[in-house]
């Protein structure tokens, strides 16, 4: 869990599936869904809303 500059907290999720650490993380931030590079948060983060993100897990899969 992280302390956002804002003051609330975030808690980042990495896929199970990731064993090296080399992936994205999200998280949940009111009705938007977060995503940034686990190897260097400090660029910050890609907002999406549920539906573009599921837009994009789509296309990933494929």
């Amino acid at each position: 869990m992280t302390k956002a500059s804002d003051g609330t907290r975030r808690t980042w999720r990495t896929s199970s599936h990731s064993s090296t650490g080399n992936c994205v993380e999200t998280a949940r931030i009111g009705n938007q869904i977060a995503v940034r590079d686990s190897k260097n948060p400090a660029l910050g983060m890609l907002l999406l809303t549920p539906s573009a993100f599921g837009d994009l897990l789509e296309r990933i899969k494929r």
